[in-house]
């Protein structure tokens, strides 16, 4: 039997940058039937686990398998594994799989979704948002072992491409850089405008991703968090004015969303945690998961889990502690009891 510490050890070894998760994929759907599951992978290249009753409540629990692409050499210190991943979100997911096998639960069915491409623009999420209607669900992403992740900001992703005629650097006509940096003001200009909070999962916040140019050509992306409640509508009637001349294309539009803190998972997990002798952190995200696709679609109880700290995500010093990863997943274990037994009304 593969161990929790094995399985998560072998996942960060399999280089799994976006668009390229197959090796861990075949992994995965070969070492899950170990653990009690079904196993197959589906159209987009999701890896998708069933065990328990098919005609009982679903229970999803979805973690994505890609990563940024830069990989990390993979060791071990003490408790602590270092490899990309290990907090995002392979470490999330392993806890799912390893919680969702020891569950001692009758009278619904578990579905354990490793998912593609979550770093870019969530295909792996859409396609289970259309061809799954479960009754709870879970979001894999790291918020520490004692806390519950109940709400993330939104994207919006932009492309800017603007030219202007060769001229002398000397010339007062506007240059194509010139217009590039006047767009990204314009755009930080409106989110200070409409903001009305001070807090950072309140504001919309522009992030130049990237940027180029000279005197003829110039070319930005922008990525746009933004909070629930945010007017993407006139936002974009906004951006239609300030990009003038130039080529505009909105690449993502994913809303923020929060959950119900009084939804059956919240509870669930919270009581998880007590149980460990913590007090429950609910935390408000301001990056995007997978929660932004799925749970406006099927709008039933869910929340995010996993072991990890985030402020590690994407960086060169991405580890994980393997006692914190042991602890979540008998908390995610107890979450699962607690959900299944309320879920089929035998708490």
């Amino acid at each position: 039997m593969t161990t929790p510490e094995t399985l998560l050890r072998q996942m960060v070894d399999i280089p799994s940058p976006s668009g390229g998760e197959a090796a861990l994929a075949a992994y995965l759907a070969e070492v899950l039937p170990d653990f009690g599951f079904d196993s197959h992978i589906d159209e987009v290249g999701n890896v998708i686990g069933r065990r328990g009753d098919p005609s009982g409540p679903t229970i999803i629990l979805i973690g994505h398998m890609d990563t940024v692409p830069d990989q990390l050499p993979v060791r071990q210190e003490g408790t602590l594994l270092h490899g990309r991943g290990t907090v995002d979100a392979k470490g999330p997911l392993a806890t799912m799989i390893c919680a969702a096998a020891a569950a001692r639960v009758s009278g619904v069915q578990l579905v354990v979704a490793g998912v593609v491409e979550e770093e870019t623009f969530g295909r792996g999420a859409t396609h289970l948002a259309e061809t799954f209607r479960p009754d709870a669900g879970f979001v894999g992403e790291p918020n520490g072992w004692a806390g519950v992740g109940i709400g993330y900001k939104g994207r919006v992703m932009l492309q800017y491409d603007v030219s202007r005629p060769s001229v002398h650097t000397a010339s007062p006509e506007e240059k194509a850089t010139e217009a590039g940096v006047a767009f990204w003001n314009a755009v930080t200009g409106y989110c200070e405008e409409v903001s009305t909070s001070e807090k950072a999962f309140e504001r919309p916040i522009a992030t130049l991703v990237g940027m180029g140019g000279t005197i003829e050509s110039a070319a930005l992306t922008i990525s746009v968090r933004t909070p629930p409640g945010f007017d993407l509508d006139a936002f974009e009637r906004f951006l239609a004015v300030a990009a003038g001349d130039g080529v505009l294309k909105i690449e993502d539009r994913t809303p923020a969303t929060r959950v119900d803190t009084g939804g059956a998972v919240v509870r669930a997990l919270c009581a998880g945690i007590r149980a460990r002798g913590a007090r429950p952190r609910l935390k408000l995200k301001t990056g995007t998961a997978d929660l932004n696709i799925v749970e406006p679609r099927w709008r039933v109880p869910m929340a995010v889990y996993g072991p990890g700290d985030s402020s590690l995500d994407h960086t060169d010093r991405e580890h994980i502690d393997l006692v914190e990863y042991a602890t979540a997943i008998d908390v995610l274990r107890d979450a699962l009891e607690r959900l299944a037994a309320e879920l089929t009304g035998a708490a």
